[in-house]
């Protein structure tokens, strides 16, 4: 089966190449399951349960979050009623919302879709991804033929930690949060797909999807700016995972990049 996964969608600019391109990138590549990552949907800081019922109509399946989840107060009742929109499953309990899905593919296999979060530079202390993920499998091992991972984090070398903790037992652990597009997509040795970020779906002439003034007086002042998002020519970035349903294991990752 082929899942397509696109990463983070930052503001107007990538909703648009989203809405714009998402169509033909389903034609072209015929994925079993879209999911992708809302959580920069709205003016680049969280998202609107409006843009929600917008992402799932133009044909995603799962939505997945990260820390900017929280950012718009009406997306806590949208999060609790929707459970095709998960946030990072290490939130402590009782946190709205849940951080896992379970969703039916196109070809018939049970798919879950997990988000988790990194613990390094990431401002918040969360409970250990490594360990909530020992845990959330001991569940779902049973319920599902494939699990498939995003990490929103920070530190690629806690992303490839993670991924080796995990080979072998999901199908792949695709990164996000840091909105640059890395090219280091491979299989480790026990089957599981990598990528350390797909990158974003945004306006790459930015400072990671916002425009560059307020971001480089921030730097050079070290005074508090309101950042804003750019507003150019957007791109998408995504990878397209090749999964085995008997073994719930990948066979190829391949990056996808449109305009």
């Amino acid at each position: 089966m082929q899942l397509l996964f696109i990463g983070d969608i930052v503001g107007k600019s990538g909703r648009k190449v989203l809405a714009d391109r998402l169509k033909f990138l389903v034609e072209e590549l015929s994925p079993d399951l879209v999911v992708v990552n809302c959580e920069n949907a709205a003016a680049g800081f969280g998202v609107t349960p409006k843009i929600v019922d917008e992402f799932f109509a133009l044909g995603c399946d799962v939505l997945t979050s990260g820390n900017h989840i929280w950012d718009r107060k009406e997306i806590f009742n949208c999060i609790d009623n929707e459970p095709r929109l998960i946030r990072p499953a290490n939130f402590p309990e009782g946190t709205p919302g849940q951080g896992y899905t379970i969703v039916s593919a196109k070809d018939g296999s049970k798919i879950a879709v997990i988000n988790m979060m990194g613990q390094v530079f990431m401002g918040t202390t969360l409970a250990c991804p490594f360990k909530t993920m020992d845990h959330l499998l001991e569940q779902l091992n049973e319920l599902v033929d494939i699990v498939f991972v995003d990490f929103h984090a920070e530190a690629s070398s806690e992303k490839q930690a993670f991924t080796y903790y995990l080979d072998g037992r999901v199908a792949a652990v695709v990164g996000t949060h840091t909105h640059v597009p890395t090219a280091d997509e491979r299989i480790f040795p026990g089957g599981t797909a990598y990528i350390s970020d797909v990158g974003m779906t945004g306006c790459y002439d930015s400072v990671i999807g916002m425009k560059p003034g307020p971001s480089l007086n921030r730097f050079l002042t070290k005074l508090p700016q309101r950042l804003e998002v750019a507003d150019g020519l957007a791109e998408l970035r995504g990878v397209i995972v090749e999964i085995d349903e008997k073994s719930g294991l990948s066979q190829n990752i391949r990056r996808v990049h449109t305009k």
